[in-house]
């Protein structure tokens, strides 16, 4: 059909992406938002100020020089498909593809941040199969975890319906607070792994869950009890995460035992962990995002909307 271009606004990450149905090729172009030495993170009015400054040279990172007419334009216009669900960061993003899809005469569609991260795995590991098929979604990210039950829809191209999550903290805040801890930069999951690598001893955990949701601020006041007592900073990083991995395998169980075992999938920027995919690869299997593509990014909003026009509403 043609050229399908995906802008994300995050409040992580500047992402745009342009997607190619003739050969099903995708480019990208992303910048993180710049934040403060010793802070874990952006307020909104800063966040959408980063954007408005990052997107003229994100957009020409992808671009170039380069005039396109696209087919299609899809964003990212809130992070969940949730009633209320919004953040003013996703406004930056929206602006331009209004602008560009007029300019185009090319539709314009709108879709979740979360949606935009499951497209994104299922493409990066070649299985976009299952978006005619109901199968369940793991979402971890600094924002976001959740177990998902997704099903194919014309409209949205994939509804989904949160089946389980976190009482209190995500995975990629506690990940991002015990990196704080540890004078990591933000974010800390990479920093975090190369560090919790140089650990040698596993930890055993125990991970309850209340019915199929986590809690996880123990972990945290856990991490800063070690680090108090002198505990080595790999250490202190290798249990962090340990217990991350636990609490995953434990939702991915749960959810197995009550919706039986569907396809899962794994997306967002904790997946992207080398020990969490080792771990869950290895007991229970599943479909990952590569890393480049667990991040936030807009290969995923470019691919559903090429969907979504490819199938128009009757």
């Amino acid at each position: 059909m043609g050229l399908f271009l995906g802008i994300d606004t995050s409040n992580y990450t500047t992402s745009t992406a342009l997607y190619d149905s003739s050969n099903q090729t995708v480019i990208h172009s992303r910048k993180l938002l710049p934040v403060r030495e010793g802070e874990l993170g952006l307020r909104q009015s800063d966040a959408v100020f980063a954007h408005v400054k990052q997107l003229p040279e994100v957009i020409n990172g992808l671009l170039g020089d380069k005039q396109y007419k696209f087919d299609g334009v899809g964003y990212s216009a809130r992070p969940r498909d949730v009633e209320g669900s919004y953040m003013p960061c996703f406004l930056v993003g929206e602006m331009l593809a209004r602008v560009l899809a007029n300019q185009s005469g090319a539709p314009l569609c709108g879709f979740s941040h979360q949606a935009g991260h499951i497209a994104a795995a299922l493409y990066s590991a070649g299985r976009l199969d299952l978006m005619q098929k109901e199968f369940v979604a793991f979402h971890f990210s600094g924002g976001t975890t959740e177990g998902l039950l997704v099903r194919p829809d014309r409209e949205r191209v994939l509804a989904i319906q949160q089946i389980s999550g976190t009482l209190d903290l995500n995975a990629g805040q506690v990940i991002d607070r015990v990196g704080g801890m540890l004078g990591l930069k933000f974010p800390a999951g990479k920093e975090l792994e190369q560090l919790a690598l140089t650990c040698d001893e596993e930890f055993p955990v125990r991970v309850k869950l209340k019915g199929l949701d986590c809690c996880l601020s123990g972990v945290e006041n856990q991490c800063r009890d070690l680090l108090a007592k002198g505990t080595p900073k790999n250490a202190v990083a290798r249990y962090c995460l340990d217990y991350i991995c636990a609490t995953v395998k434990a939702m991915s169980e749960a959810v197995i035992l009550e919706y039986g075992d569907l396809p899962r999938v794994y997306a967002g920027g904790v997946t992207s962990n080398g020990l969490l995919r080792a771990e869950i690869s290895e007991w229970l299997g599943g479909v990952f995002a590569t890393p480049e593509l667990s991040s936030d990014n807009a290969v995923g909003v470019a691919l559903l909307g090429y969907l979504r026009c490819r199938r128009p509403l009757l």
